[in-house]
C-alpha cells in the first residue's frame, strides 16, 4: 500500500482521526543547487561525480566556500540534507594541498562516528590519495594507537577520548597537532549543558595544545536547526562563526501527524497509553507494507514495544526477525547487521531508542513514530526526517504521553514547523568547571600567570587560589601539577562535579555514576533508579565511599523522593519589575541547601501512592544560578479576595497539647512582628507548610505527624497569621504553577525537565512575599533558570493556555501534577495567578 493511499484510509478511520490534533502535509521541495565551487581542487568535484554528485545543494557550497575562505562555519539545516559535506569537502581539500596538514572530526556518538568514516573512505577511495584515516576511541586496540598517532592526517574520535585519551599525551601526537588545521564538531546542539560546558573547556585546552605546536585550527560545525545555532557555535569556539541556514536539499512530500491518544477519565486527566496507541499504529503500517521507525526515549520501552510487536505480528503471519531493536547495549556486530536489514528492506520494522536518531545510514524508510516527545524540537525533527525520500511521500506520526511538556507541544504544531524556539545553552565559566579544566591544561602544559585560557575570566586568580590549595605548585609565576596522576582521570564530561556516586550491581559489576549532589534523592536505599532505560532497586548506599548497589528488576512502581529546602540568595544579577503592584523577576546567584527525608513508592500509570519510606542522609548544599518570581502585596490580596485561601481543617485531637507548648516555647510572643498576647487577641500557631501538602502525600496519622513537628510551628499574631494565609492561598497557586513551569520550560531552554529545581515559598526570606524559585539543578549551574528573565511573557503564555485547556477537574500530570500530588485546589488558583498576571493590572512587564 502506497503513502498515499495509506493515510487516505487513515483520515477515513474515526477512531484515529477523532485523536488528531494537527495534521500537516508539507509539498514536495525541489532542489537548490550550484556547480563546484571553482577555489576546490577539480579531483575533488570529478571524485565526486563518480560517487553519484554531480551538483552540490547551494547549503552546501556556501558552507565549502565560507571554510575555504578561513572563516569558521556552522552548518545548521534539516535532516538528511549532506551537512556532511560541508565540512568535508573543504578538509579534503586543504589535506591534499598541504601534506603536513591534519584534522581532527568530533562526533557526539561512536556509532555516528564510524558511519562516518565508511562515507570518508569512500571519497579517499574515489579520490585515490593516501590520506590516512583513522578511528581512535575507546574500542581502538592498544597495539594499533602508536601506528595511528604516527600516520593519521584524519583522526575521528569524541569529546571523551580528546580529553582523556589525546590531550593529556599529547607529546605523543606532536606531528598531528602541529599540522591541525580543522576540528570539526558534529551534532554541535548535542553539546548543551554541562556536556557542552566541558566540551567547550575541551576545545579551550585542544587550541591551546595546538598554539604550543604552532597550529591555529580552524572550526567547522553541524547542527541540528535551533534557535542559537551561530550563538552556540560562538561560545563553543569562542571566536566568530559564520551560520549556514539556508536548506537548498530536496524534500518528498511529508504527512506529520500530531496525535494524542483518547482521554478515559477526564477528572484525573487519564489517557490511553502511547506505547499502546503506537503499537496498533506500528501493525498497521506493517500489514500495509510500510518500512516504519519506531522511536522510543528508554531502553526499556524498546524491549517491551519489541516484544509485544513481534508477538501481535506473528499472530498476524509476520516472521519475527522482521521486526528487529536498536538502542545502546547492543553488539556493534548486530546494530550493523540491523542497519543493513533497513538498508536492504529486510527488516521492515525497527523499535529504536535516539541512538538511530544521529546521521547514520539506515536508508529511507517510509514511515516514523515518536513514541512521547524526544525532548528537544530538534530531536523531534531529526527522529521524524528518519522518513523521507528525496522523491515520493512519507509519514511521521508524534503519539504524545500525558506530561505537561507533550500535552502542550501536541496543540502547538507551530513549533515544529516554524522558526525552533529552542536555545541550547553552555557555561564553560561555571567555577567548578572551569578550575577542573584549568587543572587539566596545567597538567598538558604549564600555566603562565597572565596566560589567558580561552576567554575565560579571572584566569590569574583561580591559578593562584588552586596554588594556595595545593593543587597546582607555583614557582615564579608559572603553575604546573604535581601529583601523580593526570587529573583528567578524575573528571567526567557529564557530571558537573569531579565528587560523584558509583552505581554498581549486587554482583560488584558498574552501572553508571551519578554526581553526588543527586545522589540522595535518585539512588537512596528504596529508590527506583533508571540507567538507559533499565530498572533497578537501590539496595543500599555507602555516602561515604560513594558506592550505591542496585539489583535489576521489572517494577510496577516508581519512587519521588522529598526533601526540605532552603535557597538563599547570594547575589542579583538582574531585576525586572519594581514589585509594586507588579511581580518582580530576578536572576540569581544562589546557595541550595536540600536536606532528603522521605521518599513514596508510587504506582505505575494510577500514579497511587503505595507507601513511603524515610531518608537519613546529610544535607546537601549546592551554588548555582536561579530565576524568582515574587508576588506583590496587592497581588495576594487580590487572590485572596477571588477565594484563593484554606478552608479550616481539623488538626486532631492533640493540638490544643501541640499549640501550647508552641506558645511557651515562642515566649507568648508573636516570631514575625514580636507583639505579645493582649486581652482579647490571643496568639495563633501557624503551620510553615500546611497541613494539606502533608494530607495529600501520606496517610492521616504520618501527616499529622509531620506537619506537628515543632520546627514546622510558628507563633503568630492574628494580624501576622492573616497575612501568612494570604501567602499560602498564593502558594498553593505557586505550587501549580512551579510544576507548570518546570515541564514547559524546555521548550524554549532546550532542556529536560529534570534539569531545573524548584521552590515555593508561601514567605519568602528574602521579601517576606511568596515566591518561586526555579533554579539549575547542577553546581555552579548552566544558564538555563536566567533565560526565564526574558522569556517570562511567553511562559505565562504557554502555562495559562495549558491549564485552560487540560480537560481535568482538579489537577493531573498533565498541568499542575496529579491530584495526590499538586495541593488541593491548585489547578483553580494557578489559573487564577496566571490570568491576573496574563491579562490584569498586574502584567505590566517593560518590553524585553
Amino acid at each position: 500500500m502506497s503513502i498515499e493511499t495509506l493515510t487516505t484510509a487513515l483520515r477515513a478511520d474515526g477512531s484515529f482521526i477523532r485523536n488528531v490534533t494537527a495534521w500537516r502535509t508539507l509539498p514536495t521541495k525541489g532542489a537548490d543547487t550550484t556547480v563546484w565551487p571553482a577555489d576546490l581542487n577539480p579531483c575533488i568535484a570529478e571524485a565526486g561525480r563518480r560517487l553519484g554528485i554531480d551538483v552540490l545543494y547551494t547549503h552546501q557550497t556556501r558552507a565549502v566556500e565560507t571554510a575555504l575562505r578561513g572563516e569558521n562555519v556552522i552548518l545548521t539545516t534539516g535532516t538528511a540534507s549532506g551537512k556532511t559535506l560541508g565540512y568535508t569537502l573543504p578538509l579534503l581539500n586543504t589535506l591534499m594541498r598541504d601534506p603536513t596538514a591534519t584534522a581532527l572530526l568530533l562526533f557526539p556518538t561512536k556509532a555516528l562516528a564510524h558511519d562516518q568514516i565508511a562515507a570518508l573512505e569512500q571519497w579517499i577511495g574515489a579520490l585515490q590519495v593516501p590520506l590516512a584515516l583513522r578511528p581512535y576511541d575507546g574500542d581502538t586496540p592498544q597495539h594499533h594507537r602508536a601506528a595511528i598517532r604516527n600516520e593519521a592526517r584524519i583522526l575521528v574520535t569524541n569529546p571523551d577520548m580528546l580529553h582523556l585519551g589525546i590531550l593529556p599525551h599529547h607529546t605523543r601526537w606532536t606531528r598531528f597537532f602541529s599540522g591541525l588545521r580543522y576540528i570539526v564538531l558534529d551534532e554541535l546542539h548535542t553539546y548543551r549543558g554541562i556536556f557542552g560546558s566541558h566540551v567547550a573547556n575541551v576545545l579551550r585546552r585542544a587550541r591551546r595544545v595546538a598554539r604550543f605546536y604552532g597550529a591555529e585550527p580552524q572550526f567547522v560545525s553541524a547542527s541540528a536547526t535551533i534557535a542559537n545555532a551561530r550563538e552556540l557555535a560562538e561560545a563553543v569556539w569562542e571566536d566568530p562563526v559564520v551560520a549556514v541556514e539556508e536548506d537548498g536539499a530536496p524534500y518528498g512530500q511529508r504527512h506529520v501527524i500530531f496525535y494524542n491518544p483518547p482521554l478515559l477519565n477526564p477528572d484525573l486527566g487519564l489517557r490511553a497509553g502511547a506505547s499502546g496507541e503506537a503499537i496498533k499504529l506500528t501493525l498497521k503500517l506493517l500489514q500495509a507494507g510500510v518500512q516504519t521507525i519506531l522511536f522510543a526515549r528508554a531502553r526499556m520501552t524498546v524491549e517491551r514495544l519489541l516484544r509485544e510487536l513481534r508477538e501481535r505480528a506473528t499472530d498476524a503471519g509476520f516472521a519475527p526477525d522482521a521486526i528487529q531493536g536498536y538502542r545502546g547495549g547492543y553488539l556493534p556486530q548486530e546494530r550493523r547487521a540491523i542497519e543493513r536489514g533497513l538498508r536492504e528492506g529486510k527488516t521492515r520494522v525497527v523499535v529504536a531508542t535516539n541512538a538511530l536518531e544521529l546521521g547514520i545510514d539506515i536508508g529511507a524508510l517510509d514511515a516514523s513514530i515518536l513514541v512521547g516527545y524526544p525532548g528537544t524540537i530538534a530531536a523531534t525533527r531529526q527522529q521524524m526526517g528518519r522518513a523521507g525520500r528525496r522523491a515520493g511521500a512519507s509519514l511521521s506520526v508524534l503519539i504524545a504521553t500525558p506530561s505537561p511538556l507533550d500535552q502542550y507541544l501536541i496543540s502547538h504544531p507551530e513549533y515544529f514547523f516554524g522558526h525552533s524556539p529552542e536555545e541550547a545553552r553552555v557555561n564553560p565559566d561555571t567555577l567548578s568547571l572551569l578550575a577542573a579544566h584549568l587543572t587539566c591544561a596545567a597538567f598538558e602544559l604549564p600555566f603562565e600567570q597572565n596566560e589567558p585560557f580561552g576567554k575565560a575570566p579571572n584566569v590569574g586568580a583561580l591559578l593562584t587560589a588552586l596554588g594556595a590549595e595545593d593543587v597546582l605548585h607555583e614557582h615564579n609565576g608559572r603553575f604546573t601539577w604535581v601529583g601523580e596522576t593526570y587529573p583528567a582521570q578524575g573528571l567526567s564530561l557529564r557530571s558537573a562535579t569531579a565528587d560523584n556516586v558509583v552505581i554498581q550491581s549486587t554482583e560488584g559489576d558498574m552501572i553508571g555514576t551519578i554526581d553526588r549532589p543527586s545522589a540522595p534523592t535518585l539512588v537512596h536505599e528504596g529508590a527506583v533508579y533508571l540507567h538507559g532505560g533499565d530498572m533497578y532497586l537501590i539496595e543500599s548506599l555507602d555516602w561515604e565511599q560513594g558506592i550505591a548497589v542496585a539489583r535489576p528488576g521489572e517494577l510496577d512502581y516508581y519512587t519521588i523522593a522529598t526533601a526540605s529546602m532552603q535557597v538563599e540568595r547570594l547575589s542579583v544579577r538582574r531585576t525586572v519589575g519594581a514589585l509594586d503592584a507588579t511581580p518582580q523577576l530576578t536572576d540569581e546567584e544562589v546557595r541550595v541547601h536540600i536536606k532528603p527525608e522521605a521518599y513514596r513508592r508510587v504506582q505505575q500509570g494510577t500514579h497511587e501512592t503505595l507507601g513511603w519510606g524515610e531518608i537519613d542522609l546529610p544535607e546537601q548544599v549546592m551554588e548555582t544560578e536561579a530565576f524568582r518570581l515574587t508576588l506583590p502585596t496587592a497581588l495576594v490580596e487580590d487572590l485572596a479576595e477571588a477565594g484563593v485561601m484554606l478552608a479550616p481543617l481539623d488538626y486532631g485531637p492533640a493540638w490544643p497539647q501541640i499549640r501550647e507548648t508552641i506558645l511557651a516555647r515562642d515566649g507568648q510572643r508573636c516570631r514575625v512582628c514580636g507583639i505579645t498576647a493582649q486581652p482579647g487577641h490571643p496568639l495563633d500557631v501557624h503551620h510553615l507548610t500546611g497541613l494539606r501538602t502533608f494530607l495529600a502525600q501520606y496517610p492521616r496519622q504520618e501527616a499529622l505527624r509531620l506537619a506537628h513537628a515543632p520546627e514546622n510551628l510558628l507563633t503568630v499574631c492574628s494580624s501576622c497569621h492573616r497575612k501568612l494565609e494570604r501567602a499560602r492561598g498564593a502558594r498553593t497557586a505557586l505550587s501549580g504553577l512551579a510544576y507548570l513551569l518546570r515541564n514547559l520550560a524546555p521548550v524554549f531552554l532546550m532542556c529536560d525537565p529534570g534539569d531545573l529545581g524548584t521552590s515555593v515559598e508561601a514567605r519568602d526570606t528574602e521579601s517576606g512575599l511568596p515566591a518561586i524559585i526555579v533554579f539549575d539543578g547542577v553546581p555552579g549551574g548552566a544558564g538555563l533558570s536566567p533565560r526565564l528573565v526574558d522569556l517570562w511573557p511567553r511562559l505565562v503564555a504557554a502555562t495559562l493556555e495549558r491549564v485552560r485547556t487540560c480537560p481535568c477537574a482538579d489537577g493531573c500530570p498533565s498541568c499542575v501534577g496529579p491530584a495526590g500530588e499538586s495541593e488541593p485546589g491548585a489547578k483553580a488558583a494557578a489559573r487564577q495567578l496566571l490570568e491576573r498576571m496574563a491579562e490584569g493590572d498586574f502584567w505590566k512587564m517593560p518590553p524585553l
